[in-house]
Parts: structure tokens; C-alpha cells; sequence
């Protein structure tokens, strides 16, 4: 069954130490489109806390929207609050995430990421399995958040395997 009617993911949020700095590396380093910003929120009541599960006094000065590609939304806050943790989790937390983007060509990319001082977590690596025909690398943005970058151009094993799978559409 699932949820109904669910259609696409509709955007992701991040929270950044610096919201002019995460402005610069969303637009000038990765290309994104800044849609516009919101904000501030605050409240004196349990809002913050019932609606976004943060501190109650938590802060909002203003958080902002930008388009990747086209298509995928960031909304990027920069938040104030009591006991606010300022490290940043690993992918082996829980909790821990990473944003992939995907890229027409990897090297290119790989390139140009380290040309404005981005630095790769390794060297590209090529996918096996299901995921054969893919290639990725994960990098930081400056304050940290683990990114990805994926391309497999002429599909993955996965894809190739549902096409050729009787009864598939």
C-alpha cells in the first residue's frame, strides 16, 4: 500500500554554522539556484518544540531555498538554541546522513570540486552488484555535511536487470 498519494521527495533541510557561507557554497561552488528566504520564527511557547521536536526557545533568524539542477530543493537553516550540538554526525551515527548529487560526468566534476578547494574523501570508486555501471565520491561542504557525487551514464546493473526481468514494464 504505502502513503497515499505520495509522489516524489519535495525538498531536503540542513542545518549550517553560517548561512552566508552555505549561500556561497550552494550557489557559487555547487550552482544552485537561491529561490528566496524566510523567516525569522520564534516563539514563546512550546511551538518550536511541538512542531520542529527542537528546544523551545530554539531560533530561526532566517533560512533560505535553492534549486539543485532543476530540480532537488535545499532549504538551509541557520538555527540558535539552547545545547545546540555543533559537530557534525558521521554516516555511522544515527542520525547520520549524506546528500548525493548526481553528475553527467564524475571526473569533470571530481576536477572542478577540487579546483575551488573542495577536497574528495578518496578517489572515485566504481560500484559492483547491483549497482555495477555506477561510479561515486564523497566530499565535505565547509562546515562539514557529507556529500555525494554519483553518475552511472548508462544505468546501473540494477536498471539493466528490470528491464530484462519477464513481466516488467
Amino acid at each position: 500500500m504505502g502513503l497515499p498519494g505520495l509522489r516524489r521527495l519535495d525538498h531536503v533541510g540542513v542545518t549550517v554554522p553560517d548561512l552566508e557561507e552555505a549561500t556561497r557554497f550552494f550557489v557559487d561552488v555547487l550552482g544552485c539556484e537561491y529561490l528566496y528566504s524566510l523567516g525569522p520564527f520564534k516563539d514563546d511557547g512550546d511551538w518550536m518544540s511541538e512542531h520542529l521536536g527542537v528546544h523551545p526557545r530554539a531560533t530561526v533568524p532566517e533560512n533560505r531555498f535553492f534549486r539543485c539542477g532543476g530540480q532537488a530543493v535545499f532549504e538551509v537553516f541557520q538555527y540558535t538554541a539552547p545545547g545546540q550540538r555543533t559537530t557534525v554526525p558521521k554516516n555511522s551515527d544515527i542520525g547520520g546522513h549524506h546528500l548525493a548529487l548526481y553528475v553527467d560526468d564524475l571526473d569533470a566534476a571530481v576536477d572542478y570540486l577540487r579546483s575551488q578547494g573542495i577536497s574528495t574523501m578518496g578517489e572515485p570508486t566504481a560500484s559492483k552488484g547491483l549497482n555495477e555501471g555506477q561510479r561515486w565520491v564523497y566530499f565535505r561542504a565547509p562546515w562539514g555535511l557529507q556529500m555525494e557525487l554519483v553518475s552511472y551514464p548508462k544505468g546501473k546493473a540494477f536498471d539493466r536487470q528490470q528491464q530484462t526481468t519477464p513481466g516488467s514494464s
